[in-house]
This record gives C-alpha cells, sequence and structure tokens, in this order.
C-alpha cells in the first residue's frame, strides 16, 4: 500500500484583522508523518489565539474590581458637575446671544441684515432720538457743528451721557507770573461731588489740561493743542475733597489769551475706566492774572475738544474677511516751543466693548501734516467685523525719553444702533475698495 494519498484538507490563514474561520481550501498530497505534524501545528496556533481574549477579560475584570463604591460614586459626582457646569456655560452663551439684539428692532430691519445686504442707515422720526443726538452735539466744544460729530464720539461718552449725575463745584486759583513767564495753576478743593451708584462713594481727583488754541478767534472753531497736562493726588471716599496741588508751565505773556484750563474731575477706578464727575473750565483771554486769581466754577458736562485731524482709509474684502484700515496723514497742531517729538497711530477693533485685535504704525517726526502711508489688516469673521468699532488713537511721544508718551486724540468710526458713520457705510457699499476721508480728531 502505498504511503501517499490524496486528500483535500484546509488551511487556515490567520490575520489579526480578520476572523477566525476564514479559511481557504485546496487539495494537497501529503505523508501520514506530514498530517502528523500539520495537525500538532494548528492546534498549537489555535490554543494560543483562544486563550487570549480570556485572559484579556480577566484583566479588564481586575481592574473594575480594584475601584471601591465610594470612589466610584465619587467619580459619578464629579461627571455630574462637570455636566451641570457645561449646561450653564451653554444657557449663558444662547441668552447672550438672544438679548445681543434689541428686541424693538424691526423685522424689516432684521430681514436686510440676514440677507447680506448693505443698506444699515435707517431713518427714524423718533424725537427722542432727536434729542439725545442733539444732547450728543452739546458735548463737542464751541463751534464745532454737530455735523462735525462723525465718529467721534468714542463709547465712553455715550456710556457717560446716559448715567452721569452731574453736580459739585471745584475751586482753583491762577497766576501769571511775569518776572519768569510762567502761568500757576492751582487746584484748592471740590465740593458736593456725585457719588457712584454702584459704590456709594468716591474717589475724587483732578486731570488739568493746558489748551493752546492755533487761532485766538472765538467765533470760528480753530484746533488746538496740549501744553501740558497734571493730575492732582488721590482722595479716597470723600465728596468734599482738599487737594492743595499746584503745578507751573512756561509760557509767553503773548500767548496766554490763547490758552483754556480744563479742570476734569474724575472718579478713580482701580479695575475698569475712571469715572467721569464733571469738568470746569477757564478760558485766559477774559482774565487779568497779575495777581492770584481765586475761582469757584460749577461742574459742567465734560466736552470735547477738536485737537486735528487724520485721513484714513477704509477696505472690506467679505471673501477673504478682511478689513484693512490705512492711516496716511495726520494734521496737527504743534506749539511752537516744544522740542522735537514724534507721532504714531494706534489701530484698535473692538466688538461688545472688547477689544479684538490691535496694530501700532510706526514713529514718524511730529510736522504740521505727518505722512504715515500705512495699511493695517486685521482678519477677523464677518459677523464680527460688521459689529465692531474701530479705534485710532495718536500718541506724542520724545525719543529722547523712554517713557514720555501722552495721548494726543482718538478718533472712532462704526454702526451704531441709532446712527452709522458716514465712511463705515460707504466702506460697505464699495467692497474691495479702499475708501479713503478725514476724521476729526477729539480730546
Amino acid at each position: 500500500m502505498s504511503n501517499t494519498i490524496l486528500l483535500t484538507v484546509y488551511t487556515g490563514l490567520y490575520k489579526s484583522d480578520s476572523c477566525l474561520d476564514k479559511y481557504e481550501y485546496k487539495p494537497i498530497s501529503i505523508t501520514p508523518t506530514k498530517v502528523t505534524y500539520f495537525l500538532y501545528f494548528q492546534a498549537c496556533r489555535l490554543q494560543k489565539d483562544m486563550i487570549f481574549f480570556p485572559v484579556l477579560g480577566l484583566s479588564f475584570r481586575e481592574i473594575l474590581l480594584s475601584f471601591s463604591e465610594e470612589l466610584e460614586y465619587s467619580i459619578l459626582g464629579v461627571s455630574v458637575v462637570l455636566f451641570l457646569i457645561a449646561l450653564c456655560l451653554l444657557i449663558w452663551q444662547i441668552y447672550h446671544y438672544c438679548t445681543r439684539f434689541p428686541v424693538s428692532q424691526r423685522p424689516a430691519d432684521i430681514l436686510s441684515t440676514r440677507s447680506g445686504g448693505f443698506q444699515y442707515a435707517t431713518q427714524t422720526n423718533d424725537p427722542k432720538m432727536e434729542v439725545h443726538y442733539e444732547e450728543l452735539s452739546h458735548r463737542l466744544s464751541p463751534g464745532i457743528s454737530c455735523t462735525n460729530l462723525g465718529s467721534s464720539l468714542d463709547l465712553a461718552s455715550m456710556a457717560d451721557l446716559e448715567e452721569e449725575n452731574i453736580q459739585g463745584s471745584l475751586r482753583f486759583s491762577l497766576f501769571y507770573d511775569q518776572l519768569q513767564s510762567k502761568l500757576v495753576v492751582t487746584v484748592l478743593d471740590a465740593q458736593d461731588l456725585a457719588k457712584r451708584d454702584f459704590s456709594h462713594s468716591v474717589d475724587p481727583f483732578v486731570w488739568v489740561r493746558l489748551l493752546w488754541a492755533e487761532r485766538e478767534d472765538e467765533e470760528q472753531s480753530s484746533m488746538q493743542c496740549v501744553l501740558d497736562e497734571w493730575q492732582t493726588r488721590l482722595v479716597k471716599k470723600s465728596c468734599s475733597p482738599v487737594f492743595g496741588d499746584q503745578f507751573s508751565c512756561t509760557l509767553a505773556e503773548e500767548e496766554v489769551p490763547r490758552v483754556t484750563v480744563r479742570f476734569e474731575v474724575r472718579d478713580f477706578d482701580k479695575y475698569s475706566r475712571h469715572g467721569i464727575l464733571g469738568e470746569a473750565r477757564a478760558p485766559l483771554n477774559s482774565l487779568k492774572l497779575s495777581y492770584p486769581l481765586e475761582l469757584r466754577e460749577d461742574l459742567q458736562v465734560p466736552k470735547k475738544d477738536m485737537v486735528g485731524e487724520a485721513l484714513l482709509s477704509l477696505k472690506y474684502m467679505p471673501t477673504s474677511q478682511r478689513l484693512e484700515v490705512g492711516v496716511l496723514k495726520i494734521h496737527t497742531v504743534c506749539h511752537p516751543n516744544k522740542t522735537e517729538r514724534a507721532l504714531y497711530a494706534k489701530t484698535s477693533v473692538t466688538c461688545n466693548h472688547c477689544r479684538l485685535r490691535h496694530q501700532r504704525t510706526e514713529q514718524k517726526k511730529r510736522r504740521e501734516v505727518t505722512v504715515f502711508n500705512e495699511v493695517l489688516t486685521f482678519v477677523l469673521p464677518d459677523q464680527q467685523i460688521r459689529e465692531c468699532t474701530i479705534i485710532v488713537s495718536v500718541y506724542e511721544v520724545q525719543p529722547s525719553k523712554k517713557s514720555s508718551k501722552h495721548l494726543i486724540g482718538h478718533i472712532h468710526i462704526k454702526k451704531g444702533k441709532t446712527f452709522e458713520n458716514e465712511h463705515w457705510k460707504l466702506m460697505m457699499q464699495s467692497l474691495r475698495q479702499p475708501i479713503a476721508k478725514w476724521h476729526l480728531l477729539f480730546i
């Protein structure tokens, strides 16, 4: 009898990423010895593969058994607390998004906004809005018309207009020393200052500015520049503080009539913007300062002073979600006796009172018209760009001193709830094209 037989057997092809019952059948010619070795090899491999899964299950069972019941309940409690925190954050975000837009917004305005149109300026015949706009115009210096208001009212001024309660008076003295050619300003005290609603107290200090006018003409408004500025000491929790701080500035006698002393009483706030308690002004052209002159003035609503103008360009590209702000030229008034100074502009983009991005230009030597010709690019989502506010702040620095920066003025360009800046409207109507326009600088 022959030792070779013809059998049809199956050989298992094991793969780690396939099932174990996947086989390939083929006829082969084998001997009894080969059959013995083949069966032994298949049995060993099958036993090894079947042992893996029970061992794996046993290891997981040992891990689960290692946790006590108290630890399991603790982990469950922490998970529930984290879930509740996440749920509260989600509800707060939904509420914040739903209350962002005013309830009184007209359906037509909502439809035009959702449709992506660019006709954002809406006309209104509400007399309250006209009164509000007229009150805003009174915050400017005399001679500046409401049509020049443009974008010059900042968010802080509008907030102050709604919540301010101006009361009290400020006592100060002025004296011009002809021998030393110095103007001496003394802040004496204040009385009956208004308390803040949230703190029920006030921590007052006085910010003093000397404003020098370009022309000595009261009928027409002229640009001004800040000759010098000082700050009195802080008096905590007092509605009738006593200061007694004295300041002096070198000034030629023929320039005294062009100077206005502006006293701005502020409430110190460590964590936020200082509150405005009112201001008092003293034009020196109508005062005789050959001897110390003591005055007491009632505090008034603060006004904005025009200190220059700037040529800005705006370009909006909706596809790439880019907003380009070009700082081209800045025209300011500089006192002849001032040493060499430099200017730079800082541009910030804010949304819902939060600053999103900011960039600054290079420093340029200050001239009557300082040329920058720089374009600052901001990449923001489309919704934020349409609701943002562009703030351009111009600063003056002295190259010889490191900490000599002081603010010259602000420009605000935005689309508000009740009005829309003309430059912003032209930018949205002329997409992908730079639109240049002059803006007034106010402080």
